[in-house]
């Protein structure tokens, strides 16, 4: 399970935070982010991957 890929979308950015929608949950419970640990170009909407404790833009 570590070394899975975890897709997400972008739902929104708020200050220092990016809150995160899994791609396949249905019930769209969103995962609160801070921006240093994600890619500066982010923007809502954006399909990022989280993988080996990092995520990337997709």
């Amino acid at each position: 399970m570590l070394l899975d890929k975890i897709y997400y979308i972008v739902n929104s950015l708020e200050g220092d935070y990016a809150y995160l929608i899994k791609e396949d949950d249905a019930s769209g419970e969103r995962k609160c982010v801070a921006r240093a640990l994600l890619p500066p170009e982010i923007a809502e909407g954006s399909r990022l991957v989280y993988e080996m404790m990092e995520y990337s833009m997709v």
